[in-house]
């Protein structure tokens, strides 16, 4: 739920990829009424304590420096944090203490990358929506990110999918945009799981409409089985050409295990021509939303 949020914690570190996340903050942070945090987290360990002083305060300029400009090109609130220690951790503690509605960060980091399912994602980025209970925008270099007018909300027959449904209706009626719901069935001969899709897909349509916002849903099938899922679903925005924002669900690490994110996501995260918000699913809410 997004209640009294203040704020867009925007991650840097001054290469090229978080300039062009934090370029594409300032719509949001507009028309939401948002200020902007501009956070650099350092790690210890790159020499003596006088030398650590030294680049804090260089970098520490650099950030109001930043600021500064934001403030004036844009107009909008800018405020600027410095942190010690790991990266995604204090990215997501952070988030907290400003009170932030969305963390809006890059794909990727210059100089430390994992890769899963032979896609490359940041591995400060995947920690961070893993993590995070604050929704996790992340954008790459070759994405436009304005205003939303259409939200894509992809969903299967999990319970933790439908969760997004009420993400999705809070931030298309913030942004007065769409939603378009889309489903993938992967097997052509499971005709029992394509009738429940069908079903779904027009009890969420029905369920966002009641709420005052423009909705359209679609059934994508497709042959080849669950690694079609990703293509497919990239496919139909490339097709629409208006669509400016994805909606998925991600997983949480617990105490007992760290989870990956799922191939799936993973994959949409990196392969998206559009900007993706990562939600986690609050297990609390599972079994209250109702069609």
């Amino acid at each position: 739920m997004y209640i009294n949020t203040t704020s867009i914690l925007v991650p840097i570190d001054f290469n090229e990829q978080s300039l062009y996340a934090l370029e594409h903050s300032y719509s949001f942070a507009r028309f939401l009424g948002l200020e902007i945090v501009l956070l650099y987290v350092y790690e210890e360990g790159f020499g003596s304590s006088l030398i650590q002083d030294e680049i804090s305060k260089k970098i520490s300029e650099k950030l109001e420096n930043t600021a500064d400009e934001i403030r004036t090109k844009t107009g909008l609130k800018v405020k600027t944090c410095l942190k010690k220690g790991k990266v995604y951790s204090q990215i997501v503690k952070t988030a907290t203490e400003n009170n932030s509605r969305f963390i809006l960060m890059g794909t990727n980091n210059a100089s430390e990358s994992i890769r899963l399912d032979r896609n490359l994602i940041g591995s400060n980025t995947s920690k961070v929506i893993r993590q995070s209970k604050v929704p996790v925008i992340t954008i790459n270099s070759k994405q436009d990110f304005g205003l939303i007018h259409n939200i894509l909300l992809p969903l299967d027959l999990t319970k933790e999918t439908r969760q997004k449904v009420t993400n999705a209706v809070e931030l298309a009626r913030s942004f007065g945009a769409g939603i378009n719901v889309i489903s993938v069935l992967w097997s052509k001969k499971e005709k029992h799981i394509k009738e429940e899709l069908l079903q779904q897909l027009n009890q969420v349509q029905t369920f966002i409409e009641k709420e005052k916002i423009r909705c359209t849903s679609e059934l994508l099938e497709t042959d080849g089985g669950e690694r079609m899922l990703v293509p497919r679903v990239l496919q139909y925005i490339e097709d629409k050409k208006n669509i400016d924002l994805m909606l998925i669900m991600t997983q949480q690490e617990n105490r007992l295990m760290e989870y990956f994110l799922g191939s799936q996501a993973q994959s949409l995260i990196r392969m998206s021509t559009v900007p993706v918000m990562s939600i986690i699913p609050d297990e609390e809410s599972y079994e209250s939303l109702i069609f």
